[in-house]
């Protein structure tokens, strides 16, 4: 690891989140200064005159930043791009398409890699297939560094450590739920989910393990709660309020089930998650609530008739390469409301927030940071502590100095009610 070029390539650089994400890197590296967090990186991708275009578009503080040239179909140039490089990030999506040869090639390199990915299916079909060559070579696979799923992983984390300061024992029980949720969506993303609806309708194996909670834990694993999946209208009453299906749940839920399970069940050995959105209290809220799983059941079965998603991706929804516009990332913003209980009842309450569009404005600086913490907390420091190769969550490969990397430069707040 000592001999590499780089600390950190982007891969991707030019796709819709991979410019966010690189024009963070480099007004966030910029503002660093000669005595701040320095790091040697690169972009990467396909297109040598995007990828110019991109370093022109940057400016001055960009003028030493390298490219490199690799395509996820060329095997030799994507080996080569992790022989040179600690940590690799990745916008390549969707990646049950396209992931696979990075995620390989990283692990044949022993190189660090995070992206954003939510699609479940395709991240067990890679902790089946190359956790145990990870484990040998040392590489420390991310999945899931942006709103899916780090405001719901580390604010479990979160609330995990108050309740441990406050009560000396975890919350068993914790509940996610959606207060506010401002922003867009890009082409890719909808690539992802339509891809994922699809999948799932034409193999009923994959659609079972779609509703296991524990589809992404160790198959060792000694966890069997039983969880609860809100999957219509339903009044909370913990929250006083109405509440409806929250389209990320399915991936967010397994990914902190995941969590638990790596860190030997800090979080209690029949600990329950779920997540929903809050619509209100009374008549409004419980319409609302109504209104919210019928329009995403018209979705969903819209997806699954490849005539109409076909018609839908052509005239209603955002292209690849598409998305929110700097101002409306910059308008955008969530509030994310938890709460936890022990096994004695007592009760604790958390909210993480964020100051920019969930999915794009956030989730680029979500996943900026994940990949300096890589390089710098788990590099660079030396940490002899660090986590082994394998397949990680953010919650258990990070921990409070992502929290506060988060808190200081990413625009999160992470805060006990």
């Amino acid at each position: 690891m000592k001999n590499k070029k780089y600390d950190l390539v982007v891969f991707g650089a030019t796709s819709f989140v991979g410019q966010i994400l690189t024009t963070y890197l480099s007004d966030y590296l910029s503002m660093q200064g000669e005595s701040g967090e320095q790091i040697q990186w690169a972009i990467a991708g396909r297109s040598s005159s995007k990828l110019n275009a991109l370093k022109n578009k940057l400016g001055e503080k960009a003028q030493n930043l390298d490219i490199m040239i690799a395509d996820v179909n060329d095997t030799d140039a994507i080996h080569t791009l992790c022989e040179q490089t600690r940590v690799v990030v990745s916008t390549v999506g969707p990646y049950a398409l396209y992931g696979e040869p990075m995620i390989k090639a990283c692990v044949e390199t022993g190189t660090d890699y995070c992206d954003l990915t939510g699609e479940t299916q395709w991240i067990k079909k890679m902790i089946d297939k190359y956790q145990s060559q990870a484990e040998h070579s040392g590489a420390r696979i991310v999945h899931c560094c942006g709103f899916d799923s780090v405001p719901s992983d580390m604010g479990v984390y979160f609330l995990q450590q108050q309740a441990q300061q406050l009560w000396h024992a975890p919350a068993t029980n914790v509940k996610m739920r959606v207060k506010v949720l401002k922003g867009g969506a890009s082409g890719g993303t909808v690539a992802s989910l339509i891809n994922v609806i699809q999948e799932a309708a034409a193999d009923p194996a994959l659609r079972k393990a779609l509703v296991n909670p524990y589809l992404l834990v160790p198959q060792n694993h000694t966890l069997s709660a039983r969880q609860h999946y809100v999957k219509s209208a339903e009044f909370d009453s913990d929250f006083d309020a109405w509440i409806a299906p929250f389209v990320m749940s399915a991936v967010n839920e397994r990914v902190v089930h995941r969590s638990n399970a790596l860190a030997n069940n800090a979080y209690g050995a029949n600990f329950s998650y779920n997540e929903a959105m809050l619509t209100g209290q009374g008549w409004n809220g419980r319409v609302k609530a109504y209104s919210l799983v019928a329009g995403l059941g018209a979705f969903m079965l819209a997806a699954v008739t490849k005539p109409v998603s076909k018609l839908m991706e052509r005239h209603m929804l955002p292209k690849p390469g598409e998305g929110p516009t700097p101002e409306q990332q910059r308008s955008g913003r969530f509030d994310l409301r938890f709460i936890g209980k022990s096994d004695a009842g007592q009760s604790l309450r958390i909210k993480v927030t964020g100051d920019r569009d969930p999915g794009y404005g956030s989730t680029g600086k979500m996943l900026g940071q994940a990949a300096l913490s890589l390089v710098l907390d788990h590099h660079k420091n030396g940490e002899k502590t660090g986590r082994n190769g394998g397949f990680w969550t953010p919650a258990t490969m990070f921990d409070e100095r992502y929290v506060e990397r988060l808190k200081q430069h990413a625009g999160i707040g992470f805060e006990v009610i």
